[in-house]
């Protein structure tokens, strides 16, 4: 017979998967909670204003001045952010819809990301280069390609259970 031994060595082994499932839920629900508020901000003069230099010099954007306004650009912006709010918030029911939205929200962050590269500004030179104001708002949208990246994952293998279980 064989007795496994439980010793202080091995807890964090066993802790592992909680922890991990438990940072996919809080990327999933931070990605739709940010994209979200961002998202209706996007419904603002203010927001339309702030976000038209950076949509402005996006090689990536530029060809959204066809919508005539830079308030029409930002509605359609934060539309398609918060389309991508609903597919996040589907993946109980439907993981493959999250796994759409997990997709788009990496092609969202890409995009915000490439703006370091084609905004002037972004980074201040002081002898190096450094982030500027401009630069500093845009680099958290790393962490949320991460988070957008693990929600992919978690969304591809839920996806794939529930085709096996059908």
């Amino acid at each position: 017979m064989l007795t496994i031994t439980r010793t202080a060595a091995n807890r964090p082994a066993v802790a592992a998967p909680a922890v991990l499932a438990t940072g996919v839920e809080v990327s999933r629900y931070a990605l739709i909670v940010i994209l979200g508020l961002i998202g209706l901000s996007k419904f603002t003069a203010g927001e339309a204003a702030g976000i038209a230099p950076l949509v402005a010099h996006s090689p990536l954007l530029a060809w959204t001045a066809v919508f005539g306004s830079q308030q029409t650009t930002s509605d359609v912006i934060g539309a398609s952010e918060l389309l991508i709010v609903a597919l996040l918030l589907l993946r109980p029911i439907f993981p493959r819809a999250a796994a759409l939205g997990a997709l788009l929200a990496i092609g969202t962050f890409l995009t915000t990301l490439s703006f370091l590269i084609t905004t002037p500004h972004a980074f201040a030179f002081q002898g190096l280069a450094v982030l500027g104001d401009l630069g500093a708002f845009l680099i958290k949208d790393l962490g949320l390609l991460g988070a957008s990246i693990v929600v992919l994952g978690d969304a591809l293998a839920s996806s794939q259970s529930e085709t096996v279980a059908e």
